[in-house]
């Protein structure tokens, strides 16, 4: 048997140190040393020391093979490194990391000020770099504990795909194999942002009939942006397009479900945003994205609608109303 595929992690919050834990707990023999990369002293500490994160993972008993470092150049003599930083933080994170692993991006947004993919700032960073991309419904507390879960794992190279998928799968954790890195990048930046409409759906109180109207019609708007993209139709419909929409417009668990829910409850967006220590990637994905969507000529009004509630501190009441008052159509 091989050695192997020794594994890092960078960014430590509740996502990253699920991954850590995720990486020491599976592989071949159950347990490997698995380096995480985090920004916060304290959170360095926590883990050598207690063996948990109590500041983004509360509740979880890291394994032992976890190992916190505030020094990326620790990471140097992994075989691949697990991106989880802020999509926002992507681009500087990236100009950082050692030179050598492959790097499996696991951050769901657009980059503001460019509009490019985590894939495209990576391809512009770290030129002919082995890559992948992880994204699916994945809540970071219900991975580290166990449950049960299924990713995409999108890679353009076959061999290292598997490889990649072989070392993270687990009995409870399951890596669906795609060639398809566009398309499971644009689910997962997509769904943030129609799951802030969702919470302010039911925020306002507006029923679940309401509920599901949106997210069928925001996988519409995820299904044209993504194929004028170039993104396969299959990839949208599966775990990383509208299995990770399903999930997180669906629950307060999700960061950006929570900040519509608190927007559509009446709170003042940019209040809200400014006091949130975790991050709701949605929020900064939202303008980026209807940017993109109307420099390509794809209709998007529920991102429309997003945007006009951040930016503009719409009314709730009038921008569903001027939703529900569009010209009928075919449903498509």
């Amino acid at each position: 048997m091989g050695k192997q595929m020794k594994l890092g992690v960078v960014g430590a919050g509740a996502w990253g140190t699920a991954l850590a834990q995720l990486a020491a707990t599976g592989g071949a023999d159950g347990r490997a040393e698995v380096p995480i990369w985090a920004r916060e002293p304290e959170v360095v500490a926590a883990i050598n020391t207690t063996h948990s994160n109590p500041l983004f993972l509360p509740g979880i008993a890291l394994s032992p093979g976890v190992r916190a470092t505030g020094d990326l150049a620790d990471l140097g003599g992994c075989d691949a490194l697990l991106i989880v930083t802020p999509a926002q933080h992507l681009r500087a994170v990236l100009a950082a990391v050692p030179a050598g692993p492959a790097l499996i991006l696991c951050a769901k947004g657009i980059e503001a000020g460019t509009g490019l993919l985590m894939s495209e700032v990576a391809g512009q960073l770290c030129p002919g770099r082995p890559l992948a991309v992880l994204s699916g419904p994945t809540f970071a507390h219900e991975v580290a504990a166990g449950l049960p879960t299924a990713v995409t794992l999108a890679c353009a190279d076959p061999v290292l795909g598997r490889a990649l998928a072989q070392r993270l799968a687990g009995p409870a954790f399951r890596p669906y194999l795609s060639a398809d890195v566009i398309g499971a990048e644009i689910g997962g930046a997509v769904k943030n942002v129609l799951a802030i409409a969702c919470g302010v759906v039911e925020g306002r109180g507006l029923g679940l009939n309401a509920r599901a109207a949106l997210i069928s019609r925001g996988f519409a708007e995820m299904t044209r942006f993504g194929l004028a993209r170039g993104a396969e139709r299959e990839t949208l419909a599966g775990l990383s397009g509208l299995g990770d929409l399903v999930l997180t417009c669906s629950s307060t668990s999700s960061r950006n479900f929570a900040l519509g829910k608190a927007i559509g409850e009446g709170q003042a967006a940019a209040a809200l945003m400014a006091d949130r220590r975790t991050v709701a990637e949605g929020a900064f994905t939202a303008p980026v994205l209807q940017q993109a969507a109307r420099a390509i000529g794809v209709d998007m009004p529920v991102v429309d609608a997003v945007c006009a509630l951040l930016a503009d501190g719409a009314d709730v009441g009038a921008v569903t109303a001027t939703l529900l008052a569009r010209p009928l159509r075919a449903e498509g």
